[in-house]
């Protein structure tokens, strides 16, 4: 929760813990405790507080008249980095859905007062106009949003279509936010990605084409960080950029190898993939960040049952074990055949070369004779010339 604070720009002046059978329902945190916070928000001179954890419409309006400052739930925090990183117009508009939707509970009594940039944290947004509308006009557009990101998933569908016909394999990196997917993505594909070292610093998906061992080309992209107790809104608002780890051919399950809560990272994660109905995809778990772990935690990650491997995208440490991994892993699709096909064919021979993996070749009469490993749907169209 610091770290999410420091990342949408806030100095944390001090953390109080709370240990309760169950929440207040007036204000989570109880009389007393509230209390305890207005003295330190008077004595720290703070202008914000944080809470780890979703407040209802009403225990935010009761903390916020209780202790005289701004009060932002967890959900409004993520929000407002998640508004501060868009940069398309996919990444906005999945953004402000998400705060249309978190906000349009919140008008009743003190209405909304959030979305004008750059006005502070939890009231970031990407548009410039002040949200000061009634439930009907926020519902508009809230249809309107979601309109146009069906109308971005539609396109995404006919490019995965186009790629399966072409047999150019997917591979989506997830893994929890700031475990290194984005430099990871940079050290396999050489793409110029932003990198930081703050949560979330990837929004919006960047997608490479990377030829790998075998000469088979597969697409590599980079998604969106998850998080422990990741805002439903969120899941709900960014559909369409997580379809590309939906319909992807293989995962690969970024984690950070010197954190000393990786394990429990890496099964927020799949609580993640599991909602998205990501979950029985073939995943690669990928220790990255060796370099800066220490050597007897890794040798402990790496022992076990599961298919993981150690990498570091700064130093390039065994990123070529890594490809030669995902080499295999898509290829196990791959039926081997030996074809005999016209000249006239070729097209279809230079497909097979493009999206198979191509062992032997000759030429033999009015054919040739290719030795070679097809997927499902290239098989379907070279079956008639096997031998």
């Amino acid at each position: 929760m610091r770290r999410l604070a420091w990342t949408a720009g806030a100095d944390v002046a001090l953390t109080v813990i709370q240990r309760r059978a169950r929440p207040c329902p007036a204000t989570l945190i109880g009389s007393g405790k509230v209390e305890t916070l207005r003295k330190a928000v008077a004595e720290l001179e703070a202008d914000l507080v944080v809470i780890d954890s979703d407040l209802s419409p009403t225990q935010g309006a009761k903390l916020a008249d209780a202790l005289n400052v701004k009060v932002v739930d967890r959900t409004q925090l993520i929000l407002d980095i998640f508004a501060q990183r868009a940069r398309t117009n996919e990444g906005k508009h999945q953004v402000e859905l998400a705060q249309l939707q978190y906000a349009l509970p919140r008008l009743t009594g003190r209405g909304v007062e959030m979305m004008r940039l750059g006005a502070g944290i939890g009231t970031r947004g990407p548009g410039e106009q002040k949200l000061e509308v009634d439930r009907r006009v926020i519902r508009q557009r809230i249809d309107r949003l979601k309109s146009e990101l069906e109308a971005v998933r539609r396109h995404r569908r006919v490019q995965r279509q186009r790629r399966v016909s072409g047999r150019v394999a997917s591979v989506a990196l997830v893994g929890y936010t700031n475990a290194g997917k984005s430099s990871l993505l940079r050290a396999l594909t050489g793409a110029n990605v932003l990198i930081e070292d703050k949560l979330f610093a990837t929004l919006d998906p960047t997608s490479r084409k990377v030829s790998l061992p075998s000469q088979r080309e597969a697409v590599f992209t980079d998604t969106v960080g998850f998080i422990r107790k990741l805002p439903h809104s969120l899941v709900a608002a960014f559909r369409a950029t997580l379809e590309e780890v939906e319909e992807a051919d293989l995962l690969l399950l970024v984690a950070d190898a010197s954190h000393p809560a990786s394990e429990e990272q890496i099964q927020a994660v799949n609580v993640v993939l599991d909602e998205i109905g990501a979950a029985d995809k073939p995943i690669i778990l990928v220790y990255n960040k060796i370099d800066i772990a220490d050597s007897d935690q890794v040798r402990g990650l790496l022992l076990g049952p599961r298919n993981a491997i150690g990498v570091s995208a700064v130093t390039g440490e065994n990123l070529d074990a890594l490809r030669e991994r995902v080499d295999r892993a898509l290829a196990s699709d791959r039926t081997r055949l030996r074809l005999r096909i016209p000249h006239g064919e070729s097209a279809l021979i230079a497909r097979i070369h493009d999206t198979g993996q191509v062992f032997a070749q000759r030429f033999e009469g009015d054919g040739v004779v290719l030795d070679a490993a097809v997927g499902p749907s290239l098989r379907a169209l070279v079956e008639r010339y096997a031998e």
